[in-house]
Formats: C-alpha cells, structure tokens, sequence
C-alpha cells in the first residue's frame, strides 16, 4: 500500500492567527509537525497542504515538500482531497494534524498497519484515564463496537451509564477519546468530499459523523499516545514547557 502523509495547515485561524509558523525553540510549528511525520516508517512521502504562500515558501525553504490548495476549504479532509489529486498516485491517505508539533511516529505507523486496501477510514482513539477528560465537552469521545469500528463519536460522555454514579464510571467501564488523525482510502475520500453537511455533523460539530451517517465504516485503531494540540498562544506556552524545558 502506498501512503501519503498531508499536513493541512491553513494561515488564518480566529484564536491564533499565522499558527503553522509561530516558532517553538528555534523552529516553526509546521516544521516541527512535517519532521516528526516525516519519521513515520510506513509514510511513502509526506506533503504540507497550505492554502498561503508564506507558509509554501517557507516549507520549500527548510527542505519540505508543499502544495498550494484553495482558501475556500471548510476541513482539512476536503484539503487533503486537492492535495492528493496534486501529488500521484496513492492508495491510502493519512491527515496529520498541523497543529501537533510534537505528534509521535509511532500512532501514525499503527494507524497505517491497519490499511490492507480493504479499510475504508480509520482514527485513533485513547483510553481515558481521568475524569477531567471524560466530562470535558470539548474533547469528544467515540463508542466502538467489537470489530473495533466506531459506532458513534460525540462531545458528550458516552455512553451514559445509568446504573453508576458519575465518580464510578472510569472504573466501571472503558471510555474513548478521539485522536484526530485520520486515513482515508482514496476511493473514499474522493466520496465523503462530495456528500453534504449531515444532520449529526451539524448537531456535534464533528465532521466525521457524516461519514458514519451516509454508512461509511470507521476503523479505530487505539493507541497509548495522547494529542497535544496548539489552538491558542497559551497552547503554545503549555506545550514548549512540557516538550522543551
């Protein structure tokens, strides 16, 4: 299976204008995303996909490999769409987050073993182990079936558990937090970037419940490697301590 890796990494962004290129000990955000993806043993390449000159043209510069794609994309999987017709022939694309300076190889070589042509999407997914996460809207949450597909994500904790007081639920049963990186056969993702906006992506703000809504499946694959993602200058602050001090 031949795979590319794309980083979207757009230049506006309302809490952190100009994000992909703010400097984190010495080198920029996105540098530091495409190096680490760029360790990934099962990627075959890996490309910014940027819709600003100034982030293209300082990718060329430290050595990266970028294209140009529309300002007019609403998701990162509708950029990757553009950037993989821009690129060759692949079979499976992966979504790597730009916004995750310190992301580890190792969840996406694990989320490309799992692509054997017949996968349609997949995800990541983490045991959550406090309860901070767990009751925090803004991290959503994914139920898996036993074929390790998701069934359903949401910002709610799911599923709710009747029978136990909400001090008991880590011990009483396994809850999931979804890792936003995704794989896409390319097949597949020339389809989702076709279907329109759905009525559960609308109600959660999660663009993957349109792919489970028009029947897709979702494969999760789960890892032991959290997200640290950079919404927010104080993101920013929170991460460079944590990695580089």
């Amino acid at each position: 299976m031949r795979i590319l890796g794309i980083i979207p990494a757009r230049y506006a962004s309302t809490r952190f204008p100009a994000k992909a290129l703010a400097d984190i000990g010495g080198k920029s955000m996105i540098r530091r995303v495409y190096e680490q993806a760029r360790k990934a043993t099962q990627l075959d390449q890996v490309i910014v996909a940027t819709d600003d000159e100034r982030i293209l043209n300082h990718v060329k510069h430290f050595g990266g490999q970028a294209v140009m794609t529309s300002e007019n994309h609403h998701s990162g999987t509708d950029r990757c769409f553009e950037a993989l017709s821009k690129t060759g022939d692949y079979e499976y694309v992966i979504n790597i987050q730009g916004d995750e300076p310190f992301i580890s190889p190792e969840p996406i070589d694990s989320l490309a073993a799992v692509l054997d042509g017949v996968t349609e999407l997949a995800t990541l997914v983490k045991i959550v182990d406090n309860e901070d996460i767990l009751f925090n809207v803004n991290v959503p949450k994914a139920v898996l079936n036993k074929r390790k597909e998701v069934m359903y994500f949401s910002r709610q904790t799911i599923p709710y558990l009747r029978n136990a007081a909400q001090p008991e639920w880590l011990d009483s049963h396994v809850f999931y937090k979804h890792i936003g990186i995704y794989a896409y056969r390319s097949d597949v993702l020339a389809e989702i970037t076709k279907l329109p906006v759905s009525g559960l992506e609308k109600a959660e703000a999660l663009e993957q419940l349109r792919w489970l809504e028009n029947g897709y499946a979702i494969k999760a694959v789960i890892t032991s490697d959290d997200s640290h993602g950079v919404d927010t200058p104080d993101d920013l602050e929170r991460v460079t301590r944590k990695f580089l001090s």
